[in-house]
Parts: C-alpha cells; sequence; structure tokens
C-alpha cells in the first residue's frame, strides 16, 4: 500500500504559490501543490469512497462511504494539476470547473464542493 500523502512546509508552498501566481512555475511546483493540497483534503474528508485523481502527480481516496477495494472504483473525480490547485486555493469554484469540464466526476459523493477550499 502507498504512503500517505504530506503536507508540505507552509513556506515551500508559499514559493510555489507566488511562481504559480506569477506564471514562472515549474513541474516540481505543480508536483508539491498537487501532493499538498491532496493531503489536506485525505485530513479534511477521510474515507474511502471517492478517489480523486491528479495525473501524472497523485491519487487518494477520500470521503466516508463505501470503502473501494480493487478495480475502477465506483466513484472517480479526475482532474489536472493547474485545476486542482486553483479549486483547493479557491481560485477556482467547483460548479465552474465542472460547468467547463476542467474536472471530470462520476457516481457518488463526487461534489467536493462542502471541502473546497483547503486552508
Amino acid at each position: 500500500m502507498p504512503a500517505r500523502l504530506k503536507p508540505a512546509a507552509a513556506g515551500d508552498v508559499a514559493a510555489a504559490l507566488a511562481r504559480v501566481d506569477a506564471g514562472t512555475s515549474e513541474r516540481a511546483d505543480l508536483r508539491l501543490l498537487t501532493k499538498h493540497f491532496l493531503a489536506l483534503l485525505e485530513t479534511r474528508a477521510p474515507g474511502r469512497s471517492v478517489e480523486v485523481r491528479v495525473p501524472p502527480y497523485a491519487a487518494v481516496q477520500v470521503i466516508e462511504g463505501v470503502r473501494h477495494t480493487r478495480g475502477t472504483p465506483p466513484a472517480v473525480i479526475e482532474t489536472d494539476a493547474a485545476t486542482w490547485i486553483a479549486l483547493a486555493t479557491g481560485r477556482l469554484a467547483w460548479a465552474d470547473a465542472v460547468e467547463d469540464a476542467r474536472v471530470r466526476a462520476s457516481g457518488e459523493r463526487t461534489d467536493l464542493t462542502p471541502y473546497l477550499p483547503l486552508p
């Protein structure tokens, strides 16, 4: 079983967000922020009923409900790193991301509105 994701240091997150805002981010910044915000989501919405995927960086299972153990989970959310970071920081609303097809969500409990933005 893969190790749980861990939040990054506050200074590293601030620096990576500054580079994203300035348009000078690198792949390492996207990786750090994606994993950081997925780790925060795991803490805020514990459970295993919904899989949140941000390829190629990470995926987590969150939200209380029926536990998923094998194969394709019944509830999946998938998005790119830039969209995930915008959602996690409150720069993009969940409904807008879904409407603009920046997020693909299928199955029960796939509305992350109650959990976003992340601290």
